[in-house]
């Protein structure tokens, strides 16, 4: 049984047939009592870091959430829902995260939005482009390769450098290097795949990655605590 935690964000139905579709049994819930009876643990999450953060704790999920990786139980975060894993965003301002694995999550260097050709300054604020500086389009949108780092039970059958399907402006700044299990580079080297102990998380998408997506889920199911 895997257990999606529906906290009213993010493409839950689209994660629920995918895990289907590998053969797992799934519950979505946002019980706390469920959490505790979960086996495995999915985290989604689209759009802004601040906003999921402050329905899981409005919600009452932080402490389960905690208790179900304290329990050793195998554990997912899934876009934002593997940002949510580190320590603090820093998506418009500061905002607090799961603190699961020790690191921030950044905006791309360079980054500006095509609608208004600007580009991120060191404080967050927006700024010219300038006119030989390096740029790249945020939303980082499509397929990209993966280079895997290290071994780990979730990557098993991947080939290095396996497409998988990215919807992001942010990206993770783990800490610990030995956190980071797969690569991807979109102007500068960011990490798509992550890891410690029981926990996982990916900043693709899996449900939308096709064969490689269906067999990081499948995994991640077959996984026992």
């Amino acid at each position: 049984m895997v257990t999606i935690i529906d906290y009213g964000i993010g493409n839950l139905r689209s994660i629920e047939k995918a895990f289907e579709a590998v053969g797992a049994a799934v519950l979505r819930t946002d019980d706390p009592e469920a959490l505790a009876q979960a086996e495995r643990v999915v985290l989604p999450g689209v759009g802004a870091f601040g906003a999921c953060a402050d329905e899981i704790r409005r919600r009452g999920l932080e402490q389960p959430i905690r208790d179900a990786v304290a329990a050793g139980k195998p554990f997912l975060g899934v876009c934002v829902g593997m940002q949510l894993l580190f320590e603090v965003s820093e998506e418009m301002g500061a905002h607090r995260g799961l603190g699961l694995l020790p690191g921030r999550v950044v905006r791309f260097q360079g980054a500006y939005e095509p609608a208004s050709a600007a580009c991120a300054t060191d404080d967050g604020s927006a700024g010219p482009v300038e006119a030989d500086a390096p740029v790249l389009k945020v939303p980082h949108m499509g397929w990209n390769t993966v280079a895997i780092q290290r071994e780990a039970p979730l990557l098993r059958g991947l080939d290095d450098g396996a497409y998988f399907y990215f919807v992001h402006s942010y990206h993770a700044a783990p800490e610990r290097p030995e956190d980071v299990l797969g690569l991807t580079t979109y102007g500068v080297p960011f990490p798509a795949i992550v890891g410690r102990n029981n926990v996982y998380g990916v900043q693709f998408h899996p449900e939308k990655s096709q064969r490689n997506g269906l067999r990081i889920l499948e995994n991640f199911a077959a996984m026992t605590t």
